[in-house]
């Protein structure tokens, strides 16, 4: 990356400006994503859908995003990320109008395989795009703000997308959705481009045209048993945030006959409750390391195993206040996990690469949970009710617990592992 002293000024506001257009993208994103879930009902009775094929046609769109991530991050490295954001803009805008026409399931399920190739590696891209125009000591900030903007276009799009589909129709909701993702993505495009952020000091290596060789990178994304236990925990815990996320709609309409509109509102209070869980989890992490950096694997550790026992609980008690609650505060600790393990994989590999172990723990979050989450969700609801799926979902979270108590144990070990490992100049410059 460039030091300070190759640098030429940047304004604050212009900075500002790409974090906040940024952001919008990344909520036209999600809001893209998971207005589905807040029409899962009325595809249901209009097309006569099992759960599995719901879940599906949920799941398509992080399964693309799983397998898609590193290739793509890779090719905007080399393309331009400004160029290539704008496009994946276009592509998830252009597919969330085409479910909007959709016929039949088999279109649907076109549609949103579409969105996923689209949205694919936005996450990643963004927030390299991102932290390229600010000082490097608001990453962390920045870092957990940009994630937790997931959680907060998830709120929007299932609540806004429950209320447009009682009012005017699911395929409206699907048609508002794409219009604005179009908006964005030519203010975007107008607004920030490659000439006015390579003066801020884009990394090296980031820029179009370089990069190291994926053959060099690739071992030092999974060279110690701690940071492949990052993964795994951060990807099962995100499992049961996704199926929660996906479901919650179903489950308040099937259990507590509220209405498509309320539904939607009230499932969006508790994908904001699993954003700001994804922050304070966060800052939690980020207070307690400075004293015990083992203190973010507890972190972890306990999340997981809060949200194990209160969702257990919660989904076990009749339809009420006191299941709403249990619930919630499982919703919470769900993904509060996200923080932490981001700050695991950034310390547990070298700083050279830590765009791609970025985008690498993308990977494992989507292969791992936002894919088969609500997918798996969906097939267990078709065989034993949706009620019953809620109360077996949480167990993931006990394997996750034992990931992160794993990497906890070896962490030590790793840290000397990649202290002693640099990069070789001949890696960075192939």
């Amino acid at each position: 990356m460039t030091g300070p002293a190759e640098r030429r000024p940047m304004t604050r506001g212009y900075a500002w400006l790409v974090f906040a257009l940024s952001f919008g993208l990344l909520l036209s994103d999600y809001m893209s994503r998971q207005v589905l879930n807040a029409v899962f009902p009325l595809l249901k009775a209009e097309w006569l859908l099992s759960d599995a094929q719901l879940g599906t046609l949920s799941g398509i769109v992080a399964l693309m995003v799983g397998l898609l991530t590193f290739p793509l991050s890779l090719l905007a490295d080399r393309w331009g990320r400004v160029r290539s954001l704008v496009l994946a803009a276009v592509v998830w805008s252009l597919a969330t109008l085409g479910c909007a026409v959709a016929a039949s399931y088999g279109q649907m399920f076109l549609g949103r395989f579409m969105v996923g190739v689209g949205e694919a590696a936005y996450g990643s891209v963004g927030i390299a795009v991102v932290l390229s125009v600010f000082p490097v000591t608001m990453r962390a900030t920045l870092s957990g703000a940009f994630i937790a903007g997931g959680a907060f276009g998830s709120v929007l799009g299932v609540s806004i997308g429950g209320v447009l589909a009682e009012l005017l129709g699911w395929r409206w909701t699907f048609a508002v959705m794409g219009l604005l993702g179009l908006v964005l993505a030519a203010v975007y495009g107008i607004v920030v481009t490659e000439r006015k952020l390579t003066p801020s000091g884009v990394e090296r290596g980031a820029a179009p045209g370089t990069g190291g060789p994926v053959r060099a990178l690739l071992p030092r994304l999974f060279s110690s048993l701690s940071v492949l236990c990052a993964y795994v925990g951060s990807g099962l815990q995100m499992f049961i945030a996704m199926a929660l996320l996906a479901w919650m709609p179903s489950f308040l309409d099937r259990y507590y006959g509220l209405a498509t509109g309320k539904a939607g509102l009230t499932a969006g209070v508790f994908a904001l409750i699993t954003g700001i869980g994804m922050v304070g989890g966060g800052m939690v992490s980020d207070r307690l390391g400075r004293r015990d950096p083992h203190l973010k694997w507890t972190v972890a550790v306990v999340c997981s195993v809060g949200s194990l026992i209160l969702l257990t609980f919660g989904f076990q008690l009749p339809p009420g206040a006191p299941q709403l609650i249990l619930v919630g505060f499982g919703t919470l600790l769900s993904n509060a996990t996200a923080g932490p393990a981001a700050a695991m994989v950034a310390s547990l590999t070298p700083a050279a690469v830590a765009a791609t172990a970025m985008a690498t723990l993308t990977l494992a979050n989507s292969l791992l949970g936002l894919a088969p989450g609500p997918a798996v969700t969906g097939l267990l609801a078709d065989r034993f009710g949706l009620d019953t799926a809620l109360r077996v979902i949480p167990l993931a979270a006990l394997v996750a617990g034992l990931a992160f108590t794993l990497g906890r144990r070896h962490y030590d070990r790793a840290l000397r592992s990649v202290s002693s490992r640099p990069l070789r100049t001949t890696e960075l410059s192939t």
